[in-house]
């Protein structure tokens, strides 16, 4: 695969030729290709340019970027410089607004500037602070269905359960050295380097633990009460939902909030918890017919979620609509069907509170066209 035909790479071209005004930041989770994708496309630019990433550094300070921007600017007038990792960088977002804006004061072309990041909660911290208004966002996700078939040849079944980061594919054939790989490489990595090492994170042993707990409730709302009552140690719920914002930023997991029919969502009502991909969810979930039908109803959240969605579920004690949609204008109640007996009630009266709603049903048999293009599939369905 021609790793430019990746899709943030494909804007990221189209935004440096219509909007060098702008500096592109490109945000994703780990292993998706982001540092791939962006050296690949580096070989093939026409112009000059920089790579350098703050990850390989044990401690970068400010200085760093202003050493790399400099480095930049003897480089030639229009140098494109790509920065990798800049979460890592204390105090990044300032240096960066100092340097731009001083670019901007003196009237100079514009210098093309490209941040990479995996973290959105240091980044979005910065970007809303500092530099609001000076850039473009570019979002990385999980590989789906249909580009990690270029890589291999595997089974709806197979995505569902080992989907998402295509440096693990090659492990399939090994289940146990595929599972060590995904445990040490990405969950490890992620917690132990991305989280733990920049924030501040109240009984380590204990939010480790809450991982587990919660890719053990793919597609499940459960309340914070709940949570905390399985974790082995006290708490309190305030703790929970800091753990759970914190899994969030990084990438790993999205939390699903109810529908109200409102302009505002209630966050105050049990999140319905959706692993970003099916590489995440605990493997002893595979092992029943129901455990396999809510990563299958995790499968289709996260394709929503990775395509840009704003993605919420509905529930009426025991009524549920297992997620709503709202795109440009229409509302989706859309009811996933693995296989396991569901009640349509939910559906039912779902559609009577909010009759304009059109329901969508993904079932095994469709679930290819939908994972493939989900877009389409709703317009298909409106």
């Amino acid at each position: 695969m021609n790793e430019r035909e990746l899709p943030f790479i494909s804007e990221l071209a189209g935004n440096l030729n219509d909007s060098p005004q702008f500096l592109q930041v490109i945000l994703g989770p780990r292993q998706v290709g982001k540092t791939t994708g962006i050296l690949s496309f580096l070989e093939t630019y026409r112009g000059e340019s920089l790579y350098f990433s703050a990850d390989e550094l044990l401690a970068p300070g400010p200085g760093w970027i202003e050493e790399k921007w400099q480095a930049a600017l003897l480089k030639n007038s229009s140098c494109l410089l790509v920065i990798d990792e800049i979460q890592k960088v204390p105090n990044w977002s300032q240096t960066i607004k100092k340097i731009w804006d001083a670019q901007k004061r003196a009237k100079n072309s514009y210098r093309r500037l490209v941040l990479l990041g995996s973290s959105s909660l240091e980044l979005h911290t910065g970007l809303s602070e500092s530099l609001a208004g000076r850039f473009q966002l570019i979002r990385a996700t999980h590989w789906g269905f249909k580009r990690s078939l270029t890589l291999r040849q595997m089974s709806v079944e197979d995505f569902v359960q080992y989907g998402g980061y295509p440096g693990s594919y090659s492990l399939l054939h090994a289940p146990r050295k595929w599972e060590k790989y995904i445990r040490d490489s990405i969950i490890e990595t992620v917690i132990g380097k991305d989280i733990l090492q920049s924030a501040k994170v109240q009984k380590p042993a204990l939010f480790r633990q809450a991982f587990g707990l919660l890719m053990s409730y793919p597609a499940q709302d459960i309340s914070y009460t709940k949570l905390l009552g399985q974790l082995q140690d006290a708490g309190n719920t305030d703790l929970v939902k800091r753990y759970i914002d914190l899994y969030e930023g990084a990438f790993l997991i999205k939390s699903v909030h109810k529908y109200s029919g409102k302009a505002v969502v209630s966050r105050s009502s049990s999140p319905k918890i959706i692993p970003l991909c099916g590489a995440l969810i605990s493997r002893e979930i595979f092992s029943t017919q129901e455990g396999y039908g809510r990563a299958f109803e995790a499968a289709v959240g996260a394709c929503l979620i990775n395509h840009g969605f704003e993605t919420t579920y509905w529930r009426d004690h025991t009524l549920e609509v297992d997620f709503v949609v709202e795109d440009r204008g229409r509302l989706f109640a859309i009811e996933v069907k693995s296989g396991r007996r569901k009640s349509t009630k939910g559906m039912i009266d779902f559609l009577q509170r909010f009759p304009k709603a059109s329901a969508v049903y993904v079932t095994p048999q469709n679930i290819e066209l939908f994972l493939n293009d989900p877009s389409g599939f709703l317009k298909t369905l409106a």
